[in-house]
């Protein structure tokens, strides 16, 4: 009977132990692909400030999000992130100032500055969608970030695609592994709570 149920809980330790391996598998080759197509706008997903500058993993993103402007893929950039603990600037407010800084006309950007997650990032940047009549959006992370974005996204209404920034500061495999596992937890917790 014990050895039975030892076996048994040994069974469903590796059930789970698999499951979180594909899982991982699934958010580490999504974010390895730039779906990036023309669309209605660009979000750019908050991060830290430093400040009244933006935090090294912010800038990536801002960074990438210019680029995808400046290339012609969409003719407005949102975005997305409100003042966090201790700070005094919005991450919506940074991004839009160091896009002005690199030549974004500020008539092309809108910004929120309301949200802490996410998931609220996403929606308050849908309300400014709709507030602008825009269907679709590019939206900008981290690579591992980029799977549960989408979720979010696409739940809240959003016809969107995924394009991860080439320059995410999670460059070695010690920080990568500490986001995936962090992903690989909210994404569960997303699926379950809808949060």
């Amino acid at each position: 009977m014990r050895r039975r149920l030892i076996r048994a809980i040994l069974g469903l330790i590796m059930v789970i132990l698999l499951w979180a391996a594909m899982v991982g598998i699934s958010i580490w080759s999504y974010g390895g692909d730039d779906r990036a197509a023309h669309a209605d706008c660009i979000i750019v997903l908050g991060a830290a400030v430093q400040g009244d500058a933006p935090s090294p993993v912010f800038e990536e993103r801002i960074r990438h999000g210019i680029a995808l402007y400046q290339a012609g893929y969409a003719s407005s950039l949102i975005f997305t992130g409100g003042v966090g603990a201790g700070q005094t600037h919005s991450e919506g407010g940074i991004g839009r100032t160091m896009a002005v800084r690199h030549g974004v006309p500020a008539m092309d950007i809108l910004i929120e500055e309301k949200s802490r997650t996410t998931q609220q990032n996403l929606a308050e940047a849908r309300d400014l969608m709709r507030q602008h009549q825009m269907k679709s959006a590019i939206v900008v992370s981290d690579p591992l970030h980029m799977k549960r974005a989408t979720m979010m996204a696409e739940d809240l209404g959003i016809v969107a695609v995924s394009s991860p920034t080439p320059t995410s500061r999670y460059r070695s495999l010690k920080a990568r592994l500490a986001f995936l596992m962090r992903e690989i937890y909210f994404i569960h917790h997303y699926v379950v709570t809808g949060h």
